[in-house]
């Protein structure tokens, strides 16, 4: 098999991949015994029909597209493979030539184009020291939290006043297009400045009294006239303020097991710290795979981009025909940033030589399911049929690495003491130990490093 690679783009290429007889024949033995068990021609049994036979009944040329359509992606990967090639999408394929018949010469050739990852090469990370932050915790992030536990127990009372930023109004709304109701809603019971619904209601609630209405214009985000401009009629119906209990023991003995309010207010404390351990990990990870890429030109994928430039539009509820400038430009900032972190975590997983098995792979979409309290077999049934087990075991890779590289550097605080991460990376496993252990530890580790970043964002 003659291979040819050429670049069209730093992160795309063209292969032309020229296919020898002796490489074909199998292919098309293959396809003529696959025809043969589904046709019947007198004189033979299905599936021993020899294979001019084949040729002569069935036409070569449907031979050659059998073997062709089998033989074509298998050759493909042997290609990448021995160009060391990393495909990131699904490549384009066009056939140019293949044999007519079976005494022709004529040589199968066929083009693939694809995006690929660039080729870059990662520091050495042994003796590699890499600085985070200390976990610091404040009285401010204590006093937030306590604020947080005391809206669980707040109730709302009405108030005799016009409305502000963090009042609930009762509200009735009124979409009104041309001189026509297009969309109602009674009743709804709406916080100001959440900034939920619709722009410009905070704004529009923002000084009305119970009994007071107004009008703005807004634009639509849902229902059959979604994203066009209609003129929207406000009524308050009433005004509530949250009214929190007061932070004494009385209320440490109501939201808590503790008898007192130092009790409680400690133990919150040492949650705060468990969370800033947790967001520390976090911080660890985002400078291990920073350090990795430090003087790095890594380029990303035109085409794979744009797409996940318009997948994050779409999940945020944006148009991407209609998206602002702004909006587009965040976007493609966390795509190129996702992309680039994926690809560096692949070459790492590669120059450590990391493994995935099976193992990995169940146990890794396991913990994924039990986050989401989802049956673990349906969620993996479903994942294999939707045709994501080749994503997922990237996945499992890129985790695998990630926790091996930071196991193998060393983290400090800015103080210079070393900074022990055990708890989020786990520990080394003697090489006797059964691989599957290894892949729950991975597996269960990032899952909760994960975990600590969501709820960081959130």
């Amino acid at each position: 098999m003659k291979i040819s690679v050429r670049n069209l783009e730093p992160t795309k290429v063209r292969l032309t991949i020229t296919v020898d007889p002796d490489e074909l024949n199998p292919y098309l033995d293959q396809a003529r015994k696959e025809i043969g068990k589904q046709v019947t021609i007198p004189g033979f049994r299905k599936g021993h029909v020899p294979g001019p036979i084949i040729d002569q009944r069935v036409g070569f040329a449907s031979v050659a597209g059998e073997a062709v359509n089998a033989g074509v992606p298998e050759l493909y990967s042997k290609a990448l493979e021995e160009k060391q090639l990393h495909a990131m999408a699904q490549p384009q394929i066009d056939v140019k030539d293949m044999p007519s018949s079976a005494k022709d010469d004529t040589k199968l050739k066929f083009t693939a184009e694809v995006e690929i990852r660039p080729k870059f090469e990662l520091p050495d990370i042994e003796g590699m020291e890499i600085e985070v932050p200390k976990p610091a915790v404040t009285d401010e992030d204590v006093d937030k939290r306590l604020d947080n536990l005391r809206q669980r127990f707040g109730t709302l009372v009405s108030v005799d006043r016009p409305a502000s930023k963090g009042d609930y109004a009762n509200i009735d709304l009124d979409a009104v297009i041309d001189g026509e109701s297009v969309d109602s809603q009674q009743g709804v019971s709406y916080e100001l400045g959440s900034n939920t619904m619709l722009d410009g209601l905070d704004e529009a609630l923002d000084g009305l009294s119970a009994g007071e209405e107004t009008t703005f214009e807004g634009t639509l985000e849902a229902g059959e006239h979604q994203g066009e401009k209609a003129q929207i009629k406000v009524k308050v119906n009433s005004v509530k303020a949250e009214e929190l209990p007061e932070l004494d023991d009385e209320f440490a003995k109501e939201a808590s097991e503790f008898e007192t309010l130092k009790e409680l207010r400690e133990d919150v404390r040492k949650q705060c710290q468990v969370d800033a351990e947790g967001r520390q990990a976090t911080d660890a990870r985002d400078a291990f795979i920073a350090k990795l890429q430090d003087g790095l030109d890594i380029p990303v994928p035109k085409g794979i981009k744009q797409s996940m430039v318009t997948d994050q539009l779409k999940n945020t509820g944006k148009d991407p025909d209609k998206a602002s400038k702004d909006e587009k430009s965040e976007a493609e900032k966390s795509v190129e940033k996702e992309l680039r972190d994926q690809m560096t975590l692949d070459a790492l997983a590669e120059k450590l030589g990391i493994t995935v098995s099976q193992a990995d792979v169940t146990n890794f979409l396991a913990s994924i399911a039990q986050q989401y309290g989802m049956d673990p077999s349906a969620f993996i049934n479903g994942i294999v049929r939707n045709g994501q087990l080749g994503s997922a075991v990237q996945e499992v890779g890129r985790s695998k690495g990630m926790l091996a590289g930071m196991r193998a550097v060393t983290f400090k605080d800015p103080d210079g003491q070393e900074v022990d991460l055990s708890r989020f990376l786990g520990e080394d496993e003697p090489e006797a130990q059964e691989e599957q252990d290894e892949s729950v530890q991975a597996a269960s580790a990032a899952a909760e490093v994960a975990d600590q970043l969501s709820q960081d964002q959130e």
